[in-house]
């Protein structure tokens, strides 16, 4: 069921996740995830091609991204165990890294074994971190893979600016 912190958790992600983009060099544009390999359908709305090759990614209304964005991500991530603050920052996460890398990032900042599975362990683990040192850990590890990231050099203003506005939105939502 759709409550009120995925609402709210979608209007921000839309919000910088943007319209329709088909650049040639991304390779979620793809939807073989490989540039110059299968059908240049690009992303919209976060959503793109390399992870849902049969969909029409132009033609993609919000509505329909936000019943992917619940079904596909935030259900299987099981966001009744966060605090909103938490919520949002994971949400944030696995939109733009993928669910098990989200998952992953998540149980390093907790210290628990990085499985990606979120089960009885990481959900102790996460428990026993106070929230603001959870937030600000969880955020460190976001910037630790953004700067791993080939591109880097390419994106990385824009991904920074995004870890900078969750800074904000962690003061806001603890």
């Amino acid at each position: 069921m759709i409550t009120k912190a995925f609402d709210k958790c979608f209007d921000r992600i839309i919000g910088h996740e943007g319209g329709f983009q088909d650049m040639h060099g991304d390779r979620g544009n793809w939807t073989s995830g490989i540039v110059g390999v299968g059908v240049l359908k690009g992303t919209k709305f976060g959503v793109s091609a390399m992870s849902y090759p049969s969909i029409d990614i132009e033609g993609l209304t919000v509505e329909a991204a936000k019943i992917i964005y619940f079904n596909d991500w935030w259900s299987p991530l099981k966001m009744d165990y966060l605090s909103f603050a938490m919520q949002y920052q994971m949400f944030d996460a696995a939109i733009n890294h993928g669910r098990v890398s989200a998952t992953k990032m998540l149980q390093r900042a907790i210290g628990a074994n990085d499985d990606g599975f979120i089960g009885p362990v990481t959900i102790a683990a996460k428990n026993k971190v106070d929230i603001n040192d959870l937030l600000m850990l969880f955020i460190s590890e976001r910037i630790t893979f953004f700067t791993q990231v080939k591109t880097f050099d390419l994106y990385g203003k824009g991904w920074m600016n995004r870890m900078s506005l969750n800074l904000k939105l962690a003061t806001q939502d603890n």
